[in-house]
């Protein structure tokens, strides 16, 4: 990468790694909390301030990378932080569990997951756009595990209203890191200002809806799964307070032994064999896991096999989504891929519930083998994306 595409790279990381990190630290906590507050005995109201993040992200995706194209990515990601910080800071003050069901949502309005990754992608060349999603896909995985490990230490020190006050900071921390670190975009194409024609073909493109039914399975899958993880590490020997000690080591090897993937999809223009692959690899992982009856060693054997084909996908999806899209219209098509990704986290938690009480553990890793087969013949379809011409480096 030269110098300009590593600079975007890390530095949206670290804007996805600030607003990410505050979000994760409500999440092993709230559900904890929540009966303190008046109206948080209700599961069912306490399971909607969970989820109400995910449906304002759902609903406002497409039109936060519509925006993008329309008025440009930094305005637009401006204004999605400064929505999450306010939800944020409401937080701080929420007493009941309506107010922290507002709060929630609100956050979730700042949708600018579409708009940053659009923003990498318009700062990067083909070739190496897949390094710069795998960047920021490793951050929010290593701020996932960072907060499994701090936020009950955090919560015993400075409580929910302290939390929800750290995560407004941190998005706000996030805003300067656009402001004086995030290289300025090209300019956006006309077309994207005046024509809804680009909208329309990417909704309609065979490519975008194969690649979208990846990622919603990807995480109706992992979110499945994890209904039934932790009760499975408990009944294997491992407490609650120290499922980190598996979580942590399993994501950070995960991230080492998915490098040699991405450079030789990267370098070799190999992202479809390497998008079967690790297809193949969650394959193997559902049905060893539906067939599992070892001990916590051969489950974290298989959990490190699952995230290795996670973050091997989650890198790679992106980027083959944001070449397949026309410039123009490359917002609304991230904004669509992450609304499919965000119903993939409510429909996976869902149906995990579902199988879960009616099927068992087993039940529900065999459900996740069948969705992952479906998937490995709907990607065995796909076309190659086109070699990638290696091109001067741009400069904005």
């Amino acid at each position: 990468m030269n110098p300009t595409e590593l600079r975007a790279g890390l530095s949206l990381a670290g804007v996805f790694g600030l607003r990410m990190l505050g979000l994760f630290f409500i999440l092993p906590v709230l559900a904890v909390h929540a009966p303190q507050i008046e109206g948080g005995a209700n599961l069912t109201l306490v399971g909607l301030a969970l989820g109400a993040y995910g449906l304002a992200q759902g609903i406002l995706q497409i039109p936060f990378g519509a925006a993008s194209d329309r008025w440009g990515r930094k305005p637009v990601l401006y204004a999605g932080l400064a929505i999450f910080a306010a939800g944020s800071f409401l937080g701080c003050i929420a007493d009941d569990i309506w107010t922290m069901i507002a709060a929630r949502t609100l956050q979730g309005a700042g949708a600018i997951s579409s708009v940053a990754m659009a923003l990498a992608a318009d700062l990067t060349r083909e070739q190496n756009r897949a390094k710069v999603m795998a960047m920021i896909g490793s951050t929010i995985g290593l701020m996932f595990a960072l907060s499994l490990v701090g936020a009950p230490l955090l919560y015993r020190a400075i409580g929910m209203a302290g939390l929800f006050a750290l995560t407004g900071l941190l998005c706000l921390a996030a805003m300067a890191v656009v402001k004086y670190q995030v290289p300025e975009p090209p300019p956006q194409p006309r077309a994207a200002q005046e024509s809804g024609g680009a909208t329309r073909a990417t909704l309609l493109d065979a490519e975008q809806a194969r690649l979208n039914a990846g990622i919603f399975i990807l995480h109706v899958v992992l979110y499945a799964m994890f209904v039934v993880v932790p009760p499975l590490l408990v009944r294997r020997g491992l407490a609650l307070p120290d499922h980190w000690k598996l979580y942590l080591p399993v994501i950070l090897g995960s991230f080492v032994l998915m490098i040699p993937a991405i450079l030789y999809a990267d370098r070799r223009n190999q992202s479809k064999p390497v998008l079967i692959g690790a297809v193949a690899l969650l394959l193997v992982a559902e049905a060893a896991l539906a067939a599992f009856g070892g001990g916590l060693e051969l489950l974290a054997l298989l959990m490190l096999g699952f995230f290795v084909a996670f973050n091997v996908l989650e890198a790679l999806l992106p980027s083959l989504v944001s070449r397949a899209a026309p410039v123009e219209g490359r917002g609304v098509a991230i904004g669509v891929y992450n609304t499919t990704q965000t119903l993939g986290v409510f429909f996976g938690g869902l149906l995990g519930g579902w199988v879960a009480a009616h099927h068992g553990t087993t039940g529900v890793f065999a459900l996740c083998a069948v969705l992952v087969a479906v998937w490995l013949v709907v990607a065995i379809g796909m076309r190659a994306p086109k070699a990638v011409n290696e091109a001067p480096s741009p400069t904005f």
